[in-house]
């Protein structure tokens, strides 16, 4: 038995099995690649899930966090340190936040939407509907994925997740992301409407055209905030700051925007940013927090990624490696659609039923010939790999697919 055998098996008996039984166990990074604890190298092509920006133990994030865990690592929500204001003033600076907005810091996309959720319930108590009530309903949209904990599973849209868990926090409606379901379902009972620029869980897959500036205006003109989950798509992920950007017209912004994952490049950062002095002040002293959010070590390891994908000018190699990457991947025998934003790329299989498990197969497949990558679904691969990735290094993969795909076919 081999080293990673013993491990997996001292994991089943002793780890909790939410996640099911991992494949691998990792011991080291460097770059774009890991290696497990058999000695094996993997092009890593999925960075914990969009997090891992930087890749592995980049120089800059490492001397970072280094240099803050021999100096302060942790002071409570009673204080505050260089690093929260530093941070915060950065992902202002950004994302072009308008003048006025503000951030908490927590740990996770989870607890991220978790405040997002709150700031909803007290903007439908500051703005009550026609009747005097208080706005309690939140429109999210189907296909969503905003986390587990419970407000966020709450709006969430896959049963699966949801039903074990029921009753969950009421009041959440999730709609088709369609014009005439938005103007329909956004009446004056509604507090906030969220969405995912990019529905990275459901199989990288973007809004509708015009969906989100529509989106914007009737949540401006129905008196409902406008609440943006960057979580998966935002810290340069699609070649943007915000994703949204790209959706919304020129000088338009969203009232809340959610981060996480990218965002520490690699160590648990979650933040909510508020936008304009009004939606800041929904929350006041008292009513949200957490112990860890915003402490130094985090702080330092969010700083040091976000300047590092300023000044290795990481957003651009996004658009451009995602690019070459995904023009690729469409001319493989086997691809039937690629979905391309920046470096998060979803891979629709051809299924040879309806009941094909190709994706899952593939990634199997995959993991033997040494490079990471997970399915969405049955057919669809994801790709979300460091942004330092280069294109010489995306290509292997794609040179690999072909004899992948052949590999599965034939088993």
């Amino acid at each position: 038995m081999s080293n990673q055998d013993e491990l997996l098996g001292e994991y089943k008996e002793h780890l909790l099995g939410v996640f099911g039984d991992p494949s691998l166990v990792l011991v080291s990074g460097e770059g774009v690649y890991v290696t497990d604890a058999n000695g094996k190298r993997y092009l890593d092509l999925l960075a914990g899930i969009a997090v891992n920006a930087l890749g592995h133990a980049h120089p800059a994030w490492v001397r970072a966090v280094s240099e803050q865990a021999g100096t302060l690592a942790h002071i409570s929500n009673l204080f505050t340190s260089p690093g929260s204001i530093h941070l915060a003033e950065k992902l202002l600076e950004v994302t072009g936040a308008p003048e006025g907005s503000h951030v908490f810091f927590a740990n996770s996309g989870s607890e991220a939407n978790e405040a997002a959720f709150k700031l909803a319930r007290r903007h439908g108590r500051a703005h009550p509907d026609a009747q005097g009530q208080p706005r309690t309903r939140v429109l999210a949209l189907e296909n969503s994925f905003h986390g587990r904990t419970m407000g966020s599973l709450a709006l969430t849209a896959k049963a699966a997740y949801r039903e074990p868990f029921e009753p969950l926090p009421a009041g959440v409606t999730h709609i088709p992301a369609t014009a005439e379901a938005l103007e329909r379902a956004l009446d004056d009972t509604v507090s906030a409407v969220i969405a995912e620029p990019v529905q990275g869980e459901a199989g990288v897959h973007g809004l509708p055209e015009g969906f989100l500036a529509l989106a914007r205006r009737l949540t401006r003109e129905r008196g409902a905030l406008l609440i943006v989950d960057e979580v998966q798509s935002g810290m340069g992920r699609t070649g943007a700051w915000l994703a949204a950007t790209a959706q919304l017209p020129e000088g338009e912004f969203p009232d809340a925007v959610t981060f996480a994952k990218g965002l520490g490049g690699g160590f648990p950062v979650g933040a909510m940013l508020t936008a304009g002095p009004e939606v800041s002040a929904l929350l006041g002293a008292g009513q949200h927090g957490t112990t860890f959010g915003g402490n130094p070590l985090a702080m330092a390891a969010g700083l040091a990624t976000v300047t590092t994908l300023e000044n290795e000018n990481l957003l651009e190699n996004a658009r451009d490696v995602g690019a070459h990457l995904a023009q690729r991947l469409r001319e493989v025998p086997g691809v039937d659609e690629v979905r391309q934003y920046g470096l998060l790329i979803g891979v629709d299989l051809v299924a040879e039923n309806s009941e094909d498990t190709v994706a899952q197969r593939v990634v199997a497949a995959a993991r033997e010939a040494g490079f990471i990558l997970n399915a969405t679904g049955p057919t669809t691969l994801r790709l979300a790999p460091p942004l330092i990735i280069t294109a010489e290094q995306a290509d292997t993969f794609v040179e690999a697919l072909p004899q992948l795909l052949e590999t599965v076919r034939a088993r």
